[in-house]
């Protein structure tokens, strides 16, 4: 994939599955990189393990606390300029909407739109001063069918969707792209934990579950996080110049809408 020289990329959740694998992916082309998530000693594995390990950075930071978010705005002013944003975090908690606490939604705003927004203060005027610039949503198919038994998080995922489209007609002028990626069932942790929580709630094995979600989908397998990764990076390169306002499943045909 192509990249303009000197590209700088921040990388939220990247210390695991599809961040980690987007981490790789945009090392191995030249993108140089600062890697986010909530555990130091993880980020730090993550960076060793990248092509060129000392043209990275890493910062820890918890999105739904919000004195974290300022303190990584501040860190991207300092160390910008940036013209990829690959907005990525683990979703809510799976659960029926009707039984959600307030305190979840509360959580899933400030961890998915109001962090966002705020890192987006700072990372926009920079990426209107290189003259273009990519913001990369990677959220979930939930935004196009919503998923039984994950009511928080297809209430904020479709926020997160509804808040990318908007912003792609505010920023596409200034040659900044904004696109969403939704990965369907991909091997990560996070799939790992809905696999035992539907376990726990039908009263099936895992194995049970994993055939059962495995035959929903025509590819008859769960996708690879780098198989995500590569829509991600191909999205944030230069062959992406002209895609603006998209959602782009990868989820091996899963979803059942057009």
């Amino acid at each position: 994939m192509k990249f303009p020289p000197d590209t700088k990329a921040l990388v939220c959740g990247a210390s695991q599955g599809i961040g980690e694998a987007i981490a790789h992916l945009l090392a191995e082309n030249g993108v140089s990189l600062t890697l986010v998530s909530r555990t130091p000693s993880k980020l730090e594995k993550v960076k060793s393990e990248l092509k060129s390990p000392e043209d990275h950075q890493i910062f820890a930071a918890d999105f739904t606390k919000p004195d974290d978010v300022k303190a990584l705005a501040d860190f991207i002013k300092d160390s910008g300029p940036y013209q990829v944003f690959v907005n990525n975090s683990g979703g809510p908690a799976a659960g029926k909407l009707f039984d959600a606490e307030d305190q979840s939604f509360k959580d899933g705003l400030q961890a998915h739109i109001l962090s966002s927004q705020t890192l987006l203060k700072e990372l926009v005027p920079m990426m209107e001063k290189s003259g273009w610039g990519r913001i990369i949503n990677v959220i979930s198919t939930s935004v196009r069918i919503p998923i039984p038994n994950l009511g928080v998080s297809n209430t904020i995922r479709g926020a997160v969707a509804s808040w990318s489209k908007t912003l792609s007609l505010e920023l596409g002028p200034k040659n900044i792209t904004v696109n969403n990626v939704l990965p369907g069932y991909t091997k990560t942790p996070r799939l790992e934990k809905l696999i035992q929580s539907a376990s726990d709630r039908l009263s099936k094995s895992t194995d049970e579950v994993d055939k059962m979600w495995k035959a929903k989908v025509p590819m008859a397998r769960f996708g690879e996080a780098k198989e995500v990764a590569s829509a991600v990076c191909f999205l944030a390169s230069e062959h992406a110049s002209y895609i603006n306002g998209v959602n782009l499943q990868v989820d091996g045909g899963r979803t059942g809408s057009i």
